[in-house]
């Protein structure tokens, strides 16, 4: 695609997303509901990341999507909607931050806006979840047991990590999109997903090297099991 062409698809979803907002600013909820199905996966793991709880992350989109309805009116197409509704979900969550921090008498979390860096040639932590062609039980419960892993490890990363690398690994924006969404250089991008990446890796290789030590367990029950059942064996 050249770049007037791709010049000319932007323009024209920019202006699809300029009606859409006019249409929701004149009331039109049913416009507003087809907004919110189109981005409330993508919104809800934003909030989650921040927030690290699925109920606060729900109750969070909720408030940044009334919020969005009552302001959209200002929206003005200088960025996709898509992009517009994460900094509404952002700085919601923010608020929230702002607001516990005070309750709590602790320092404010991280800004998002710290850090350059560039990336480098790392394999996806993303792939270790991919569902395979079987639908067997055991396997599904397998991979849930390592989402619910990685999503543990996620939540103890710093927010700003967390984020990056929900939108990029996750959600797979781009580098560029990711910065927009952030409203950070696309260098801050590069730099927390990498860091992100490799705090997940090291937190990961500590737990398979705890597991290691318990592979193939025998404990007392299984010895005298044993022993007795030779013993058994013996007599006869």
């Amino acid at each position: 695609m050249t770049g007037a062409a791709a010049s000319d698809v932007q323009q024209a979803g920019q202006e699809d997303d300029r009606t859409l907002a006019h249409l929701i600013a004149a009331g039109d909820r049913d416009a507003f509901a087809r907004l919110m199905r189109c981005n409330n996966r993508r919104l809800f793991r934003l909030a989650r990341a921040s927030l690290r709880d699925d109920a606060e992350a729900e109750d969070a989109l909720q408030e940044a999507y009334v919020a969005a309805f009552r302001s959209i009116g200002h929206y003005r197409g200088d960025a996709t909607l898509a992009t517009w509704l994460a900094r509404v979900v952002l700085n919601e969550c923010m608020n929230r931050h702002r607001r516990q921090a005070r309750r709590n008498n602790v320092a404010p979390m991280i800004s998002l806006t710290d850090g350059d860096g560039t990336e480098r040639d790392v394999a996806d932590i993303r792939n270790m979840t991919d569902a395979t062609n079987s639908s067997s039980p055991e396997e599904a419960l397998m991979r849930s047991e390592i989402r619910a892993l990685l999503e543990r490890k996620l939540d103890a990363l710093p927010e700003a990590f967390r984020i990056v690398f929900v939108l990029r690994c996750v959600e797979e924006l781009s580098v560029e999109e990711t910065a927009q969404c952030l409203g950070i250089p696309e260098a801050t991008v590069r730099s927390r997903h990498f860091r992100a990446r490799s705090l997940l890796r090291e937190s990961l290789a500590k737990e398979i090297d705890l597991a290691e030590r318990d592979v193939f367990s025998f404990g007392g029950t299984h010895c005298d099991r044993i022993v007795a059942g030779v013993l058994a064996r013996l007599d006869l």
